[in-house]
């Protein structure tokens, strides 16, 4: 999918952003550019994808006919560090989606033609067959099992951030936010949760909550910044860099986790494949360099699954 000038525009908006309150780490493990996501700065240029090994075992599960084209079409979400987003030239990809995919296709040893789509987007063109895979920090939930196979990768879920001025101290239980608007992303599990939980206000006698949903990132938070959202809610790992460059923003608390996963349709035979490729990151030492070069840790999994249940 061509970039359009829009995609451009939030691109720039995203890391500037995220970025206002930028200063270096001095992290040993960055570059020259400066820190990574952890150190509140520039990101690391580390290059962590490029000495991962064919792993033949993982490869010789791919299909035959996949195996002889050597290529996939991967669909990619761009939304905010540390997942996928542009860098400041608003051309480069990056992030840990990116390279968690570019790594299983190097394991593979396949050539992924990436093309960029909107989150909401997706998952029905899994279904149509016009993708073979599909990326965009996709929680595993039991309604998206109908449909879509996933293969897992890290654990994010959801949370909540809020301004510094918010009277909020954490959010257990969604009657904590009744009579409050919450900013979140459209086509996403935070959406669905706060929609299909609306009537907890009604059922406590509050006033319900009202839910504001923006199709960019950047769109959430800036409504934050300007006061049109009490709260928002959104990924764990992103809430939590993403009031890391921000002032007068704080993370307020985990809602719930959710596992992450490669996105396929329901029924591919790319899967074992996918989870062997993941699993031999794991061992080889990737898949460690990955999440420490995004600071994201706290997000690993003991191993890779194919379509697990929801984490309840």
């Amino acid at each position: 999918m061509p970039r359009t000038r829009h995609t451009a525009a939030f691109a720039l908006i995203t890391v500037a952003a995220l970025t206002l309150t930028a200063c270096g780490s001095g992290d040993p493990a960055a570059s020259s550019a400066g820190s990574g996501p952890a150190g509140k700065g520039k990101f690391s240029t580390a290059d962590v994808v490029s000495s991962v090994k064919k792993n033949e075992a993982a490869a010789k599960l791919l299909p035959a006919d996949v195996r002889d084209s050597g290529t996939l079409t991967i669909a990619s979400s761009i939304g905010t560090p540390p997942g996928a987003f542009y860098l400041e030239d608003g051309k480069t990809l990056t992030g840990a989606d990116i390279e968690f995919a570019d790594a299983a296709a190097k394991a593979l040893g396949l050539k992924l033609k990436r093309e960029v789509a909107s989150f909401e987007a997706i998952l029905p063109a899994l279904g149509s067959g016009k993708y073979d895979l599909g990326t965009g920090n996709f929680g595993v939930t039991d309604e998206r099992l109908k449909t879509i196979d996933f293969v897992t990768y890290i654990n994010d879920g959801q949370g909540f951030a809020v301004r510094d001025d918010s009277k909020l101290k954490d959010v257990t239980d969604l009657t904590q936010l009744c009579g409050l608007t919450v900013g979140t992303s459209a086509g996403t599990t935070f959406e669905a949760t706060l929609e299909k939980n609306k009537h907890v206000c009604a059922d406590a006698g509050k006033k319900a909550y009202d839910v504001k949903t923006y199709a960019d990132q950047a769109a959430v938070w800036i409504s934050l910044q300007q006061g049109r959202s009490d709260v928002v809610m959104s990924t764990i790992n992103g809430s939590r860099y993403a009031v890391s460059q921000q002032k007068g923003l704080r993370f307020l608390s985990e809602f719930k986790r959710l596992d992450v996963g490669f996105a396929f349709k329901k029924g591919t035979p790319l899967a074992p494949a996918f989870q062997a490729a993941v699993n031999g990151l794991k061992t080889d030492g990737t898949y460690d360099r990955i999440l420490n070069k995004w600071g994201t840790k706290g997000s690993a999994i003991e191993s890779s699954q194919i379509s697990p249940p929801e984490i309840k």
